[in-house]
């Protein structure tokens, strides 16, 4: 038998490569992209949820001066 067939080392799968970066710890650029482009996306998403206030608002104060007439 010329391989050993009860040896477990790499059952538990394989690790990632750690780049010389990542292996400092300095992290990976993929992390920073990542973390860009999550703040990039609350941004955006912000905005848009500022311009739909201001549109409701703009829909809404025709609406509420055109009530009961005063005599």
């Amino acid at each position: 038998m010329a391989k050993s067939r009860n040896n477990l080392l790499g059952v538990g799968g394989q690790r990632k490569k750690l780049s010389r970066a990542e292996q400092q710890g300095a992290g990976s650029a993929r992390d920073a992209d990542r973390k860009a482009a999550e703040s990039k996306k609350q941004e955006l998403v912000r905005k848009m949820r500022e311009r739909a206030e201001a549109q409701a608002a703009t829909t809404t104060e025709p609406g509420e001066q055109g009530g009961p007439a005063q005599s």
